[in-house]
């Protein structure tokens, strides 16, 4: 039975430029039977500073588009209700129907009773305006959500996607465990009160990150600054528009206070903020701005290792070799802060051995980098090669060495 391998012992220097560095730890030998273990892992690391920034927020993340990279957080993995930054949601859920030819954005939903009085201008929250029974292009509620935060609109996609809200929250959290939002929950598309319905800052910057990367077609239109419906001419509500941001959210109910979620790219770098909890609309907009300011101004990025490089090595079962190079998806990237002699942790960890064969691409771990207490870079692996199975004589050894194994970590267990 497979066991899990936690690799360690892996020193990188990122900040002084060290590209890489992932050897197999030399094999211990135990009761006749070897213990290897996987290593790409661990140096002890200095305090992780982020510059004495403070911040008034009491939820808040910034991070790196390009590599997820995070460079300041605070609470940001508490849940918390999330007003219309849930609408974030609603759309990707849109976007993704579209991307996967199950909608087209001249498909038309009706505005319901309940999408009115709801959502629309009897509700007197953020509306669209859109009339009662009117039938409205798929295109156009979603500028409706995206630029005016109509939750007239929102209600009228969750409905035609889902058949009634309820139905449609459960299909945005589906989504949100599909594309790596592992704590957030979703009860409807407005992001209206929902004891039930919470988020984090964290997935909440993974799910900006994830519509920036993967529809550039449609993170345009976050950046308009005006959109008219029903002869009702509405502005943008993104404050850090004039500043330059090109996206994404703002959000309020009493219950969650002032939320912003927002990206701006600066000389080829992209960064991502979000803001929850705030006391008022200029808290948000200016805390957001200092920090999107901070990082540009406090941070660079470095390359740990290039496309295709070894990462480090997983333990093989049964396999002609006994390891395989892991390897990222691409090149891997990590913001650290300018001017600073800073080290870091890395470390990979995988479920193993691998039973052989073994087939190149498949997924095998993840690296995990950490600057100080904090978890500053997360980055699937998969394997880089191919390897066979082994002799029989080969099995065999691998076989005593993980009985071997198992009556080692029982005894430790027992301690």
């Amino acid at each position: 039975m497979p066991f899990a391998w936690t690799s360690r012992f892996c020193r990188i220097a990122a900040p002084r430029g060290l590209v890489g560095c992932a050897r197999r730890v030399a094999a211990i030998l135990l009761a006749g039977a070897i213990l290897a273990v996987a290593d790409a892992g661990s140096v002890k690391a200095q305090k992780r500073d982020d510059g004495g920034f403070q911040t008034s927020i009491p939820h808040a993340i910034l991070i790196d588009a390009e590599s997820g990279s995070v460079l300041f957080e605070r609470n940001a993995d508490d849940l918390v209700y999330p007003a219309s930054l849930a609408k974030l949601m609603t759309a990707e859920v849109v976007f993704n129907e579209l991307k996967q030819g199950n909608i087209t954005l001249d498909d038309e939903a009706i505005i319901s009773e309940n999408a009115w009085r709801t959502g629309g201008a009897p509700s007197h929250t953020s509306s669209m305006f859109a009339a009662i029974h009117s039938r409205v292009r798929v295109e156009d509620l979603l500028r409706g959500v995206i630029i005016q935060s109509g939750n007239d609109a929102a209600i009228a996609l969750g409905e035609a996607l889902g058949g009634n809200e309820a139905a449609f929250g459960v299909m945005m959290t589906k989504r949100a465990r599909e594309i790596g939002l592992t704590k957030s929950v979703f009860t409807n598309a407005t992001g209206l009160h929902s004891p039930g319905m919470q988020v984090t800052a964290r997935d909440l910057a993974k799910l900006a990150r994830h519509i920036i990367r993967t529809y550039p077609e449609f993170y345009k239109i976050y950046g308009e600054r005006e959109f008219t419906w029903n002869k009702i001419r509405q502005f943008n509500r993104n404050p850090l528009l004039p500043w330059g941001a090109d996206g994404l959210k703002t959000g309020f109910t009493k219950e969650s206070g002032y939320g912003l979620v927002a990206s701006t790219d600066q000389n080829g770098l992209r960064l991502i903020v979000v803001v929850m909890g705030a006391k008022s609309d200029k808290e948000r907009a200016d805390e957001a701005r200092k920090l999107l300011e901070w990082g540009f101004r406090s941070f660079e990025s470095r390359l740990l290792f290039a496309e295709g490089q070894t990462v480090g090595e997983a333990k093989v079962y049964g396999g002609e070799k006994g390891y395989a190079r892991l390897v990222g998806p691409g090149p891997i990237r990590l913001m650290v802060p300018r001017n600073a002699n800073e080290r870091i942790i890395a470390r990979v960890t995988y479920t193993g051995p691998l039973p052989a064969p073994v087939v190149s691409g498949r997924p095998a771990g993840v690296l995990k980098v950490w600057r100080g207490d904090t978890i500053a870079l997360e980055v699937p692996l998969r394997t880089g090669e191919d390897i066979s199975k082994g002799s029989l004589s080969q099995r065999a050894f691998d076989a005593v060495a993980e009985s071997v194994i198992a009556l080692f970590r029982v005894g430790a267990e027992r301690l």
